[in-house]
Formats: structure tokens, sequence, C-alpha cells
């Protein structure tokens, strides 16, 4: 293998780890945290961010595709070559999903967000996965080490998966530091009611 078929390998390596392996799992949760938020500036905000980094990493991918077409042998003998090929198309078509995205209100729209929600988590970790999958690839066909690749994609997914977590959790842990607002209790509301009529038939009568 040339140093230049090499580069080119690690090239498309870095196209889809930056895509797969961090654009898309951060627009996701982007979407988390937009749906949380109740500001509606902060919303517009996220939302933005979330189609930037979503088209950011359609686009690393396709790059990280022709790559692949042009400089590669693709046979589609490997799992590798053929999961890709399928990914391509899946990634191609969420963007048109998100595009034709219903107004709120309107039926289809439930549907469409489920839709839109599922391709997306099921985009994000089959690309994830088959970036595992080339990197054992690589491995095979070269014999050199990836268990420090391997081991810097795993503790940085691990990373993006405890903050996605923590969105649900954040406001929850934050309440947990304020002083509980105390009820007025029933007993208080019997003791108070007869004291308080009693100050208003006094007016009235006067």
């Amino acid at each position: 293998m040339t140093p230049k078929v090499l580069f080119q390998i690690k090239l498309h390596a870095l196209f889809h780890w930056s895509s797969f392996g961090f654009l898309m799992p951060v627009g996701i949760i982007l979407a988390r945290m937009s749906s949380k938020s109740k500001s509606g500036r902060s919303i517009r905000v996220l939302f933005y961010c979330h189609v930037i980094s979503q088209i950011a990493a359609v686009l690393l991918a396709t790059g990280g595709a022709a790559l692949s077409l042009m400089n590669f042998e693709n046979s589609f003998s490997n799992s590798h070559q053929r999961v890709g090929l399928a990914l391509y198309g899946f990634m191609w078509l969420q963007p048109l999903i998100g595009f034709f995205r219903p107004e709120r209100g309107v039926k289809v729209r439930s549907l469409w967000y489920f839709l839109h929600w599922l391709l997306g988590i099921a985009i994000c970790a089959t690309g994830i996965t088959n970036v595992y999958i080339g990197l054992h690839t690589y491995h095979e066909r070269t014999t050199k080490s990836v268990k420090l690749w391997t081991g810097l994609l795993t503790f940085e997914l691990s990373l993006l998966l405890f903050f996605y977590l923590l969105i649900d959790r954040w406001s929850y842990m934050m309440k947990q530091g304020n002083a509980p607002i105390e009820q007025l209790r029933p007993t208080d509301n019997r003791k108070t009611y007869p004291t308080t009529l009693r100050k208003e038939l006094g007016m009235v009568q006067e």
C-alpha cells in the first residue's frame, strides 16, 4: 500500500469520524437542548446550530464517500463498504425529510417528528458502528494498531452520551439546591377561615 493511498484512507477516516462520530451526535444533542429550552431566542439559535452541524456532517461524509469512490477498490465485498453504501442513501434522505417539515398543529407533524428522529438516530448509530468497522478493516489490511484511535473514539462518544443524558436531569439537579416551597396545610385553612370571615362580617355591619 503506497503512502498516497494510506494518506487518502486516513483522510477518508477523518471525514467520517468528524461526520458520524462528532457532528451528527452534536446535532442530536442540540435538538434535545432546544426541546428543553423555554426561551424563544434560545430555541431558534439551537435549531439553526442543529441544522448547520447536520449539513456540515452530510458534506463531510459525502467528501469521504467521494474519496472512497475515486481512489479505493470498491468491490463491496466487505461489511464496511456495504454498510457505507446504504448509509449514504439514507444520509441524504434525512435532510430532505427535515426540509419538508410540517407546521406545528398539523396532524402529520407527530408522524414527521417520529420519522425524522428515528432516522437520525439510526443513521448516527450505524455511521458510528461503521467507523469502528473501518478502523478494524484498516488494522487487518495494514497490520497497524488502531487501539489508540478506537479508545479515543470511545472516550469522545462516552462524553457526548453523558452530556445527552445530563440534559434531561440538569433542571432537576438544579432544583435540588433550592429550598422547598411550603404549602398551606388544610389545618391552617380551618384556623384562618373563621377569623377572616368574622372580620369581613364586622366591616359589613359597620
